[in-house]
């Protein structure tokens, strides 16, 4: 198996594979709001850490309990940053979002939802016999959140403009994840009306299907260890769990103008997993 770039070096990978030209950075001048920092080990985390590298001033969003652990992650950042309050489950804070970013910038360039959450009865098998109101908690955090992100922030975006989602592949059932998945699948539907109704005004929506990381979020996924072991056989790169920094280059790509003809897209960082229908020559 082929080793990924360490979660160190990563970041400067890209920063360094990414140069603008003639001095630039590729996301210099940018102004960008990511969400789903929580810990250092976040994907969000080497997201924002990329960005700033590539030149792009950013903020982050947390709230409640989660937020005392993304103000002690942000001070691993290259420079410093600002947390706002925002619950995605809360319409006001969407309100209270647009304000802040509004008196803040004036226009904003781009932004990151890396939000997740079901709760445990609408995982683990438990399929069949979800209630309601847990599916519904499940979309409403997962996907539908990202319609409200994304409509808080438009009428501050410019032509240019890009929103990016995080992804676990939506287009099959997997084990344990249930309702869960049903939420990605959502997202991911999610991701292509919006490119729809908002390409005409030149924002562009896409979104990054990512493999398995031992991240916070991960530790509430049932049998993630078997999805891990599913994984690193089958990946034709291998896969490393603790390198979520390796998804923040094409992040910032799909941020960044090189990617001015793309929308509506889902992106794949999964080691080149999605591509492989059968592991050969693997015997248990």
């Amino acid at each position: 198996m082929r080793p990924a770039t360490s979660y160190e070096s990563a970041g400067a990978v890209a920063a360094a594979s990414m140069s603008g030209g003639a001095g630039g950075q590729l996301l210099e001048g940018k102004r960008l709001l990511v969400t789903g920092v929580v810990t250092r080990k976040s994907i969000a985390f080497g997201v924002a850490r990329t960005a700033q590298l590539l030149g792009a001033e950013i903020v982050l969003t947390s709230f409640g309990r989660a937020r005392r652990l993304t103000e002690r992650a942000v001070r691993q950042l290259p420079y410093p940053v600002d947390v706002i309050e925002l619950d995605v489950n809360e319409p006001r804070d969407f309100e209270r979002l647009q304000d802040d970013v509004a008196r803040r910038w004036g226009s904003i360039d781009g932004a990151l939802h890396a939000i997740a959450f079901a709760p445990t009865e609408a995982m683990g098998g438990n399929f069949l016999n979800t209630s309601r109101e847990d599916a519904e908690l499940a979309f409403a955090t997962s996907a539908y959140s990202l319609k409200s992100l994304t409509v808080a922030l438009a009428p501050l975006m410019p032509p240019g403009g890009s929103v990016v989602a995080l992804d676990f592949d939506g287009s099959r059932a997997w084990p344990t994840y249930d309702w869960m998945g049903v939420s990605k699948a959502a997202l991911e539907a999610v991701g292509r009306y919006l490119a729809r109704d908002l390409g005409p005004r030149g924002i562009r929506v896409n979104l990054v299907s990512c493999g398995p990381f031992r991240t916070l979020a991960a530790s509430g996924v049932p049998a993630f260890d078997d999805l891990v072991e599913t994984w690193t056989l089958r990946a034709p790169l291998g896969w490393d769990t603790d390198n979520p920094e390796i998804v923040a280059g094409p992040v910032c790509f799909l941020l960044s103008d090189l990617a001015a003809g793309i929308s509506g897209e889902i992106l794949h960082v999964d080691g080149g997993f999605n591509a492989i229908g059968a592991t050969e020559g693997v015997r248990h």
